[in-house]
């Protein structure tokens, strides 16, 4: 699946639901499942800056697909970083660089987070996109 048919996915998924306390749920839900970071990578260099909770966030390349593990120490948090990998992994760099966040908007996330926590996503997002664009250039050379 592309990024775009992943994300529209992500958006009828939450559109399911009547009010945001379900939706919290959900994330909460999502964060169980995320494929967990190996311990080694949990280090101060794989710790997402701005969070208000820990997050590690962790790239590989594989082949021409960049793959994410990540891992927090604070459910709703994990919840939100297992979206954002959902979205991402397993996908080209150029496409996680070129990828439009709209849906972000369309679930209404960022909305109906604290401000701490809307300023860890832009964070998180940050840091997914810095792994994809470190990978391309990389491919370039």
């Amino acid at each position: 699946m592309t990024i775009k048919e992943i994300q529209e996915e992500i958006v009828d998924e939450f559109s399911m639901f009547e009010d945001w306390m379900q939706r919290y749920e959900y994330i909460i839900e999502l964060g169980k499942t995320l494929p967990l970071i190996k311990e080694e990578y949990k280090t101060d260099v794989n710790l997402i800056k701005g969070c208000q909770s820990k997050v590690w966030l962790q790239g590989e390349q594989d082949d021409d697909k960049v793959v994410f593990t990540a891992d927090s120490d604070a459910i709703l948090t994990k919840g939100i970083i297992a979206i954002l990998i959902r979205a991402f992994n397993n996908q080209k760099a150029i496409d996680i660089v070129n990828a439009d966040l709209k849906f972000i908007d369309d679930i209404g996330l960022k909305e109906h987070l604290s401000a701490t926590r809307a300023n860890g996503l832009v964070s998180m997002i940050k840091n997914i996109k810095m792994y994809a664009l470190a990978f391309d250039s990389k491919n370039k050379n």
